[in-house]
């Protein structure tokens, strides 16, 4: 709304300043008419004329001296109005022809009269926008054509470690059953990690073609996030950590329950992920100036600042390395920011040292809150 009131007064005002220069030019050229008749009556007086062409003209021209005034007005309007009327269509065609180059943007710059400054600006401005919006698209592409590739490549590892474990179950039947459950513990191993890296195929198919609406209820934030703790604690002990939970009761939001689990779920996963071995993640939840804000505090590696403002991003994963176990297709936040955003929320990155924090501020609900209860990773619940 802003932007068209803005470019309402500017439109009004470059008609005006045209109108103010037609106006302007109109009056000079009258007056320069009326200083050349002056000047001519004045000379023609100091002369004295003998008989002949030159005489006869002049003589003529006095005689039907207020027709060729009339005339010299007429032409001179005509000329003038001309010239500013085409004006407005020359810069009609500079802004279709710079119009043309938005079409495929590159890094020259678009030039315009000095009259136009503000569509000039405007334009630059949106030749700005689209060459970063292409390049985004062409790096998320190239990081999804990227990620695809090495999940290609990663499913054919534990599908032949499936394929070679089954074979020797088949092919030998009388094996000793300490090695038959082991071969048949490796292959179910093989075979899970294979539906996690399928899984992720579908994730990138669904982020990319299908629109997120919501379909909300009223939910505490508070029980969710301790259900979805306890689902955690096989992960969490698997990687000898612990979980806290310091969270004001209740924290009612209208919300879409499953994608706000879904958000919850995937920072808890990059959380338990990238954590430091033995440590602690830190879960608090409060109602601060009516809104809810709740911050997800785990310790591992410093994340340098210009890969804190890319976790977000779609198919980027903070670890590279397709040799480590952590991180998935590089979705998780990209889809959380995309589902806290859709709730009028916001939510970021931080990192201080050794301690990496994922911020979520949602709106704010009018229930009084009780005291913070802390729970640790096990379960059992104690005030603080």
């Amino acid at each position: 709304m802003e932007k068209n009131e803005r470019r309402r007064r500017y439109r009004t005002h470059i008609a005006n300043r045209l109108l103010v220069q037609y106006l302007v030019a109109l009056c000079a050229y009258v007056v320069f008419l009326a200083v050349g008749l002056i000047a001519a009556f004045e000379i023609s007086h100091m002369i004295i004329w003998q008989p002949g062409p030159v005489y006869e003209l002049l003589t003529g021209i006095r005689e039907y001296l207020m027709f060729w005034i009339l005339l010299g007005l007429g032409l001179g309007w005509l000329v003038i109005s001309y010239f500013f009327l085409a004006r407005p269509v020359r810069y009609l065609d500079e802004v279709l022809s710079a119009a043309e180059k938005l079409v495929h943007p590159d890094e020259t710059p678009i030039h315009l009269p000095d009259a136009m400054e503000e569509v000039e600006n405007e334009l630059n401005l949106i030749r700005q926008q689209a060459l970063f919006h292409a390049r985004a698209a062409k790096e998320a592409e190239q990081r999804k054509n990227d990620m695809i590739m090495y999940l290609a490549h990663d499913l054919k590892t534990p599908l032949t470690s499936v394929i070679g474990y089954l074979s020797l179950l088949k092919e030998e039947p009388e094996l000793p059953a300490q090695t038959r459950e082991h071969y048949t513990g490796v292959a179910l191993e093989k075979a899970e990690r294979l539906e996690e890296l399928i899984n992720e195929f579908f994730e990138i198919t669904r982020f990319n073609l299908t629109h997120m609406e919501l379909e909300r209820s009223r939910v505490d934030l508070a029980l969710m996030l301790e259900q979805i703790v306890s689902e955690f604690q096989p992960m969490l002990r698997e990687k000898e950590l612990t979980c806290r939970l310091q969270l004001t009761k209740p924290l009612m939001f209208d919300c879409d329950p499953d994608k706000m689990a879904r958000v919850f779920d995937n920072l808890l996963r990059n959380a338990c992920s990238y954590s430091l071995e033995g440590s602690e993640i830190q879960i608090t939840g409060t109602l601060e100036e009516g809104k809810i804000r709740l911050v997800f505090v785990n310790e591992g590696r410093e994340i340098p600042q210009e890969r804190l403002d890319r976790v977000f991003e779609q198919f980027f994963r903070l670890d590279a390395s397709r040799s480590t176990g952590n991180g998935g297709a590089g979705l998780g936040l990209a889809i959380a920011k995309e589902i806290v955003e859709l709730h009028q929320g916001s939510i970021r990155a931080e990192s201080s040292g050794h301690t990496i924090s994922f911020v979520l501020e949602l709106p704010g609900s009018e229930i009084p809150a009780e005291a913070p209860k802390s729970i640790a990773g096990k379960g059992e619940i104690t005030d603080e």
